[in-house]
């Protein structure tokens, strides 16, 4: 049950009728129609500004539009009074037998309320994380990966038929860089002195578990070996070991991937080559030099003649490159191959979310998708800012095993896969994140888990004293629900009927910091009511005199609790009934 969408349709099927009357002309676009949340609630329940963006094609003064529009609103079932606010926008009262119908429709659905059709079952390929294969997933990798995750459900539960993807990056330098210092490590378990680790290699403390299970697999075989003989090998190796941790740390933090693609197949399977033959068959691919950028040179400008795509004519600001100096492929050329790739596996509408280094590869990879699929794919590219990890404020020092990052995993095992996954949802994704271990842990309405959690815990507090108040109470029996007069419950019943459209508003934003932040207004609202059942006793939500409107309340509380539960679970957290 959506009501902004209900009384859409119903304001659009009046526009319509209107129109079929001559009163209206014909072929009024009413797709920009919208129902919202007054600013003010004293303004009333629901408010429309279909007067305001149809009156000029309707050639007529946006409040006599907003007249013809009251006149009819007036008549139709729920609407208690509807009036002109301003220059045209029309505010609406519901009937409170609307609300009470709303909150039997939360008790009936359960967690399934908020489900949406919207997305109508159309393919959305997410593809988060995408860490290259050289390490521990660190605290930046969080942020995307609960980014993706939760987005993912997100869109799931709007009716999109959604799959999760990994794309490994290995191929190219830096898995070169990795098995050579995966190699040395190796050589280390033989019992080699290998001294300080090279400039230019990856010191971390991982990659000594890397060589120890090497050397127990293969023994001596590589420590004499040339480079060109034991480097596919130890790479390879090396990678499946790196993913593998990669795996564990995503499932620590309650995430499963549907499809990991590796960049090497995609390469060494000739599809590379294949997608970027058919971009020069269509002359989008050129030998030529680049101009010198204004200001800061990018680090892929060389003056030199280089294979350029056409990126300037779908969007980009300039020209850019597909062959590194050594003639090999640029990680720009396999990136274009992969989105053709997932276009050719059925996904026209495509999600990346990358890191905060990458905010100046996106119009390129927007360009070639474009190009590659000619127009026919949607690429979307969320990019998540810096998280800072801070403790009572100040900065935490690095993780010795990583080397020269804070691990996922250090993350995780300090305050719990949940904790992380709500904070990360605190802010929106293109804006910084201050992570404090200190604040986090908190027990106040200043830690938006604990006061979100705290909310369903205690729905299921009143539960238990209603239960011990009256005995023989039996939760499913039917409650009379008109009990429920007073308006600050009857604000809190409204708030619940805004959880279909914050779900399918976030699905179809890109945005699921809006559900962290829906929920976290949704439990200070209850917390409220609690609050004010302290300071007014003929509010509480157990009245021992009067069994039927505990009963009521009980079902009020209910629902609160379905609706939270349904977004932490959402969110990838588990609901808690207690908190220690």
């Amino acid at each position: 049950m959506d009501i902004f969408s209900d009384f859409r349709q119903k304001i659009v099927a009046i526009l319509e009728e209107k129109i079929d009357e001559g009163i209206l002309p014909e072929g009024m676009n009413l797709t920009r129609v919208a129902v919202d949340v007054p600013r003010d609630p004293s303004f009333g329940d629901l408010s429309t500004n279909a007067a305001m963006v149809l009156a000029k094609p309707a050639s007529m003064k946006p409040r006599d539009l907003a007249q013809l529009l009251v006149d009819r609103l007036d008549t139709v079932d729920d609407v208690s009074s509807a009036e002109i606010a301003g220059p045209g926008f029309i505010n609406i009262r519901l009937d409170d037998q609307l609300w009470w119908r709303c909150l039997d429709t939360v008790l009936q659905v359960g967690k399934a309320y908020g489900d949406s059709s919207i997305g109508d079952g159309a393919p959305v390929n997410v593809e988060f994380v995408s860490a290259n294969p050289t390490g521990p997933l660190h605290i930046g990798h969080a942020r995307g990966s609960v980014f993706g995750d939760v987005l993912a459900a997100l869109l799931q539960k709007a009716g999109y038929a959604v799959t999760r993807e990994y794309y490994i990056n290995d191929a190219g330098a830096q898995v070169e860089v990795l098995a050579r210092s995966a190699y040395l490590r190796y050589r280390e378990a033989l019992g080699d002195e290998i001294g300080q680790i090279p400039d230019g290699l990856y010191p971390g403390e991982y990659l000594q578990a890397v060589g120890k299970a090497l050397a127990m697999r293969d023994g001596d075989r590589w420590r004499e070996a040339p480079e060109f003989e034991w480097l596919p090998v130890v790479r390879a190796f090396a990678i499946d070991r790196m993913m593998g941790l990669v795996r564990q740390d995503l499932s620590a933090l309650g995430i499963k991937f549907d499809t990991f693609t590796s960049e090497r197949n995609l390469v060494e399977q000739g599809r590379v080559d294949t997608v970027l033959e058919g971009l020069e068959k269509r002359g989008l691919i050129y030998t030529g030099t680049l101009e010198p950028p204004k200001g800061k040179r990018p680090d892929d400008w060389e003056p030199r003649p280089q294979t350029l795509f056409k990126a300037t004519e779908f969007g980009d600001e300039v020209d850019r490159p597909l062959k590194k100096s050594d003639g090999s492929w640029t990680y720009f050329a396999s990136d274009i191959a992969y989105h053709r790739d997932k276009y050719e596996r059925g996904f026209e509408t495509q999600i990346d979310v990358w890191g905060a280094d990458h905010g100046g590869y996106v119009k390129r990879m927007k360009a070639a998708t474009k190009a590659v699929t000619e127009g026919n794919a949607d690429l979307d590219v969320k990019i998540c800012q810096i998280v800072k990890l801070l403790d009572k404020g100040e900065p935490v020092k690095m993780s010795k095993r990583a080397g020269t990052f804070v691990t996922l995993r250090d993350l995780i095992d300090e305050v719990g896969s949940g904790v992380v996954r709500f904070i990360m949802l605190t802010r929106s994704n293109d804006a910084p994140l201050d992570f404090d271990l200190t604040k986090v842990t908190e027990q106040s309405r200043d830690n938006p888990v604990f006061y979100v959690q705290y909310a369903h815990a205690r729905c299921h507090s009143v539960t238990r004293m209603a239960q011990e108040a009256f005995p023989d109470l039996d939760q499913d029996e039917h409650a009379d629900l008109e009990l429920l007069g007073d308006e600050a419950e009857l604000a809190l019943i409204k708030f619940l009927a805004q959880w279909p459209r914050t779900v399918e508003g976030a699905a179809q934003a890109h945005e699921p910091h809006r559900i962290a932040y829906y929920l976290y207004e949704l439990a200070a609202a209850f917390h409220g009511l609690w609050t004010k059942g302290k300071e007014q006793t003929d509010l509480r939500f157990i009245v021992e005199s009067d069994r039927a409107l505990t009963q009521a309340r009980l079902a009020m509380v209910g629902g609160v609790r379905t609706v939270i539960a349904s977004g932490l679970e959402l969110m990838g957290i588990t609901p808690l009934e207690e908190l220690r």
